[in-house]
């Protein structure tokens, strides 16, 4: 399983949990990912089961595991877009 900042995180059986991912802390896009709860807003750092999948964000920039291009990496993303957090 790959992901990449903007995807989703959805687990199968739950419709509460689904996560937008907002930290890769591997470069490869492999997990554990950064997760935001879309039904709490609960940050959390995730490594999915065989009962998750990942919604890309834009399935047309995915031309590799992850949708990076060779030697990227989101490193950047390891805080969260104090945006995405509501009234601090």
């Amino acid at each position: 399983m790959y992901a990449r900042v903007g995807d989703r995180l959805v687990v199968e059986g739950d419709p509460a949990r689904t996560g937008l991912i907002i930290g890769t802390p591997h470069g490869d896009g492999s997990p554990p990912y950064v997760i935001k709860w879309l039904s709490n807003g609960h940050i959390a750092m995730v490594s999915p089961n065989q009962f998750a999948r990942v919604e890309r964000a834009d399935a047309d920039t995915a031309d590799e595991p992850g949708g990076r291009s060779p030697g990227s990496s989101d490193s950047e993303s390891l805080a969260p877009d104090r945006r995405d957090l509501g009234p601090a």
